[in-house]
């Protein structure tokens, strides 16, 4: 590894060193049976540790640690989507989660070499931005300019080219070739199911391809605006039509509850405009924004509405050349492979009680990595603790039932929560470190908001730390010397793997440390180093 590379891209990117060791953070703890004010803005606090997360990936990625890059990435991703919960930010905190997120994506699209790029969660928005940032600002105007009716027919989105539909298809044959490629394979797998509940709802079966320009078909899509899924909804507006997320889900993942919601909204949107390049345009906007852009310029032609933001501008014209090169793909130098990909499909176990993944994984003789893509709106490696339809692989329910069903009841069941009665004393912060958690965490589990209090006698849900994927190894190891390391602070595992030329994997791995448990000062590690 070029640890020198590796420190100046990191300061460079990060500008600080804090670390995740937890440490006093100037949290003052209970006393006199007094209430106290956590903190007025937590939004800072968010950043830098998001910062710290992002500096383990990719010291992860250097040491070619995929686990724990793909850990770390969903730990920032997960934050990000909390920080609507903060309440309004500053001036000076937007500035600065904005230049953050520029340099996420920066790193994440460019820079990490283990991730599996045809699963990436920032591509599609970024391939998005790039393509308005490329293009040539045309001004169209469809009485002025020739343009070319594709398709157009009763219950289907008239699908026409102009010169700003056929500069993006050129994107897309060129730059965006490759991208555009692995969104068809994903059309493959997703798209029969989409179709299916899109016919339901009576809409156009275009709108398959607007899933397509907003996530690239990913349900793990995740966007600067902390929208997410493969509709790309933000908290509210998923919120409005039925999706929930909590401490184990976020719907905006799970691909059939995300459709049908995104059918509701579209069919609001449609009712409300009775055009659908309007409707789309508002999708990507919001209607408030295209319902002033038609009063002022009256008319209701997409063309004419020279208002909008350039992004939403390209909005339609993108959505176009999307779609007619997705009906039509061998025309536009698209190769249709013989052999498609599986559609997504699955049987459904009910999962009485909180159950770790890995348990499951192997009740139905599969891997953990494919239960999570199974059931990609789970947020930690457990199903909740309330009945949970699991998803499992088609023609494994059976076999599934057969060894869960064996298991006794204390490996079946996994409690993800114990109660903790806050004492005189005590802090958010000291709470935390005693159950090796984060405070992000613990605040987001019992819903704490800025300004919000914790008094003395408060119970407060305290959750466990998510899966140990492997135990701890024999009290000795060949050709290996064993290292007790403390931890000081400003550690992260990140940077104790750096110095001793290892994996944070592995360290988890010696000390039986599980996701989502953070180490602390004075904290001792069993490190092993291969004798020279």
């Amino acid at each position: 590894m070029n640890k020198i590379l590796t420190g100046i891209l990191i300061a460079l990117l990060l500008s600080f060193n804090h670390g995740m060791a937890q440490s006093s953070n100037g949290e003052k703890p209970i006393t006199n049976g007094n209430s106290i004010d956590l903190t007025e803005n937590r939004l800072p606090e968010l950043l830098r540790d998001v910062k710290v997360l992002l500096t383990d990936a990719f010291i992860a990625d250097v040491m070619s640690d995929t686990l724990e890059v793909i850990y770390n990435l969903n730990r920032i991703f997960d934050l990000l989507t909390e920080a609507d919960q903060y309440g309004e930010m500053d001036d000076e905190d937007k500035d600065e989660f904005e230049r953050f997120e520029e340099s996420l994506i920066s790193l994440y699209t460019k820079r990490f070499t283990t991730l599996d790029k045809t699963d990436a969660a920032l591509t599609a928005e970024q391939m998005r931005m790039d393509i308005t940032s490329l293009s040539e600002p045309l001004e169209v105007e469809m009485g002025n300019t020739q343009f070319t009716v594709i398709e157009d027919r009763d219950g289907h989105i008239p699908l026409v080219r102009n010169k700003k539909v056929d500069q993006f298809i050129t994107y897309f044959q060129t730059k965006g070739k490759r991208q555009f490629e692995i969104w068809l394979d994903r059309l493959d797998v997703y798209g029969p199911m989409l179709s299916e509940i899109i016919e339901e709802c009576n809409l156009p079966p275009e709108l398959l391809y607007l899933a397509m320009i907003e996530s690239g078909l990913n349900p793990k899509a995740h966007s600067k605006a902390a929208a997410n899924g493969m509709w790309q909804f933000i908290y509210s507006t998923g919120k409005r039509y039925g999706l929930n997320r909590n401490w184990y889900v976020d719907e905006r993942r799970d691909p059939e509850k995300a459709t049908r919601a995104a059918c509701a909204y579209l069919t609001d949107l449609y009712n409300e405009f009775d055009n659908w390049y309007l409707a789309l345009a508002a999708y990507n906007v919001g209607e408030g924004r295209i319902r002033r852009a038609t009063k002022l310029h009256q008319t209701y032609d997409f063309w004419q509405l020279h208002s909008l933001p350039r992004e939403t501008r390209n909005y339609m014209p993108y959505f176009l050349a999307a779609s007619i090169i997705a009906k039509y793909p061998e025309k536009y130098g698209f190769y249709v492979k013989e052999k498609q990909k599986k559609p997504f499909s699955y049987d459904l176990v009910t999962i009485e009680k909180s159950a770790d993944l890995t348990v499951l994984a192997r009740a139905a003789n599969t891997s953990f990595k494919i239960i999570q893509s199974l059931n990609p709106e789970l947020r930690q490696s457990a199903t909740p603790t309330e009945s949970y339809l699991l998803k499992i692989p088609k023609g494994n329910k059976n076999l599934f039932i057969k060894n869960y069903n064996a298991l006794p009841e204390n490996e079946r069941f996994a409690p993800q929560f114990v109660s903790h009665k806050v004492r005189n004393g005590e802090s958010l912060w000291t709470i935390a470190r005693k159950y090796r958690i984060s405070i992000h965490d613990l605040v987001a589990v019992n819903k704490i908001r800025n300004r919000s209090m914790i008094r003395i006698g408060q119970k407060l849900t305290i959750p466990v730390p998510g899966m140990n994927l492997v135990s701890r190894p024999r009290s000795q190891m060949s050709g290996y010397n064993k290292i007790t390391y403390k931890v000081r602070r400003g550690d992260t595992l990140g940077h104790i793997a750096e110095d001793y030329g290892t994996r944070a994997s592995n360290i988890r791995k010696w000390n039986g440390l599980k996701y989502g448990q953070n180490i602390y000062p004075g904290q001792k590690l069993t490190l092993w180093m291969k004798r020279s």
